[in-house]
């Protein structure tokens, strides 16, 4: 029997495709895939019900600006008491997700007008939850950086992560129905929290805390957005891109996804070199301290040059050159200078477990109590200052307190001086020191070669400002009257230079700041 041409052709070329590798069970099992993924799955999807879900929920109306408000509200004032339940209360809201998946889906089939809508919904509810967040901040009394807050500021590589899988259960659970999904999304992504660490950056002027929570914010919703973009490529929602414009699209993801990734990536890397450095501290001094001792807490500042690494631990027996064998051997290891920093308390043999756990409860109370106190101070220091807690400085080592005023409605030289007496009256182990913004300096008389009785006061005034101060201070008045308080204040180690350009009454010195500081000692 002879073979039709015809037949024998396609053999041919079918045996010319196996040949070439072009037709193969590899090839075949991946054809017969998408060819089961767009009538088994693909087909089941109402792609048209599902868009006009997630338009109808993210798009700009009273009610999404009104439920940003109340998470943003609910998240600062959980960041702010460091609840994370109250915070966990602000993520349920989750006003944010629906617009940023309106962005993903918008771009996947290229509806410009949908992406334009979602894109305003998006930026006007941060924007919103920015200003909020920034308002109750500053009419709160708390403004401290709390551990949720601290928590936010620093994204790594793991945060891209999560976004990422969270981007592809939400966008899964929008094209499949299961709507219920979005609220874990939701906890698990966390969009409102950062957003209301930078209000609280923001309001604060704390702009590392800005910075670093706005970041993780961007992660997320960025992360969120393409993969939900991908998600709709996936389940061949109806396109009006061309091959070219989506072509663009993957290059311009790929981009942004690398571009995320290198930073969260370095700082990922950081924050691993930072728990080796703190692991190794703790181990290194617990084995040189051996089995009888017990070390009772270790800090470490990483942003002190060297790294600074203090501990606290209770021996049997002080141990002399801890601190430099330690550092020798931290900086040894990580190539980095480590200073260590170690407070040894001697418990007496004998029951030493638990005079040192009831020694270490003792210090944890005492190291409480001045935690309190300290917080306390700062906070009042920067309200009668009107500045943030952070412009306080305060050397807990030597019992310090700094702080530089602002100029207040109402607030004279007198004002600053009552309120930094009051305060050192109340703290009276700590050294306070208000300095005074450059404000009037009241004038002196002298009446019969001496001050006169009321100016001594105001005498007192301008030498407690300038000795607060950075500034310099200048003088004008006669010859005679000029040499009496000239030597007053050189007896306060004061030095005021003459100013012929400040007119002055006779028996009347007047005073007014210069700058910078040109003061000199009273030998000078």
């Amino acid at each position: 029997m002879v073979e039709k041409p015809d037949r024998i052709e396609s053999q041919q070329k079918l045996q010319a495709k196996r040949d070439s590798g072009m037709f193969s069970p590899i090839s075949g099992s991946i054809k017969l895939l998408r060819r089961w993924w767009r009538t088994a799955v693909q087909a089941e999807i109402d792609q048209q019900a599902v868009i006009e879900k997630i338009k109808a929920d993210c798009s700009f109306t009273p009610r999404y600006a009104f439920l940003t408000c109340m998470s943003a509200g609910i998240a600062i004032l959980g960041l702010l008491l460091s609840s994370p339940a109250v915070v966990i209360g602000a993520m349920l809201l989750s006003p944010l997700m629906y617009p940023i998946m309106g962005v993903g889906f918008a771009l996947a089939i290229g509806d410009s007008h949908w992406l334009k809508d979602a894109g305003k919904a998006l930026l006007l509810g941060t924007i919103i939850a920015i200003s909020f967040s920034a308002f109750v901040v500053l009419m709160s009394p708390l403004q401290t950086v709390t551990p949720e807050i601290a928590s936010r500021t620093r994204p790594n590589l793991f945060d891209l992560a999560v976004a990422l899988f969270s981007g592809l259960a939400g966008a899964y659970a929008m094209i499949r129905g299961g709507m219920g999904t979005i609220v874990g999304v939701a906890i698990a992504t966390a969009l409102m929290p950062p957003l209301a660490v930078v209000g609280f950056g923001l309001a604060t002027n704390n702009w590392a805390v800005f910075g670093g929570s706005l970041l993780l914010y961007f992660t997320n919703f960025m992360t969120i957005a393409l993969t939900a973009t991908v998600m709709a490529w996936l389940y061949g929602f109806r396109s009006y891109l061309s091959e070219r414009q989506t072509q663009f699209q993957i290059f311009v993801m790929v981009v942004v996804f690398v571009g995320l990734a290198i930073p969260l990536g370095i700082s990922l890397v950081q924050i691993g070199r930072e728990a080796n450095i703190s692991r190794s501290a703790n181990g290194y001094i617990k084995d040189e301290f051996g089995p009888r001792a017990r070390v009772s807490q270790i800090d470490i500042d990483f942003n002190a040059e060297p790294i600074l690494v203090t501990a606290s631990v209770f021996t049997p027996t002080i141990k002399t050159g801890a601190e430099d064998q330690s550092s020798r051997f931290l900086s040894r290891t990580f190539n980095q200078a480590i200073s260590v920093k170690i407070e040894q308390y001697r418990v007496e043999t004998g029951n030493d477990a638990a005079k040192a756990e009831l020694a270490s409860k003792r210090l944890s109370e005492q190291q409480e109590a001045v935690e309190t106190q300290v917080s306390d101070l700062r906070d009042r220091l920067a309200l009668v200052a009107g500045v943030s807690g952070d412009d306080v400085i305060i050397d807990t080592a030597k019992r310090r307190a700094v702080v530089m005023a602002k100029p207040l409605p109402g607030a004279s030289l007198s004002t600053f001086f009552v309120l930094e007496q009051r305060i050192s009256s109340e703290m009276q182990d700590w050294a306070i020191s208000i300095q005074p913004p450059a404000i009037a300096l009241p004038a002196v008389r002298v009446l019969d070669g001496k001050i006169d009785e009321e100016s001594v006061r105001q005498l007192e005034l301008v030498i407690w400002a300038a000795h607060r101060s950075p500034l310099g201070l200048q003088m004008a008045g006669a010859d005679p009257d000029f040499g009496i308080v000239a030597r007053a204040l050189a007896a306060a180690n004061i030095f005021a230079v003459r100013a012929t350009d400040l007119p002055a009454e006779p028996g009347t010195l007047e005073f007014q700041w210069r700058g910078p500081d040109n003061r000199e000692t009273a030998d000078d």
